[in-house]
């Protein structure tokens, strides 16, 4: 878990620097994914070592929580231009884009580790 943490870190990095250069650097708030994202990658790097493995993975999962909480717009956002069709999804700006890509990545990140939990307790 500690590395797919550190994985899921590193892509929210990219997506976070992706999305500021690609907005031509208009708004550092593009960097918010980039931000959560090292904080999970510092996590997963603390988490490797067993002693530490357990609150790496608790904070990660709080962390997890806080941004899908934070990011649940953008994802509304994206279903909604997704079920408009073509036309909607032409029309999305950069940011919603990032916020939904956000949001699934720690969606599913956050379900991996509830599960990894669960297996873990019995």
């Amino acid at each position: 878990m500690a590395v797919l943490t550190a994985v899921i870190g590193a892509w929210l990095v990219v997506l976070g620097v992706g999305g500021y250069l690609a907005s031509d650097r208009v708004s550092p708030t593009a960097l918010i994914p980039a931000a959560f994202g090292v904080v999970l990658v510092l996590l997963g790097l603390y988490g490797r070592a067993p002693a530490q493995r357990r609150t790496a993975m608790h904070l990660a999962m709080g962390l997890a929580l806080v941004g899908i909480i934070g990011t649940a717009g953008g994802l509304i956002t994206l279903v909604e231009a997704a079920a408009a069709g073509s036309a909607g999804v032409s029309r999305l700006g950069m940011a919603p884009v990032a916020k939904g890509l956000m949001a699934l990545t720690l969606i599913a990140y956050l379900a991996i580790g509830v599960r990894s939990f669960i297996r873990a307790r019995t």
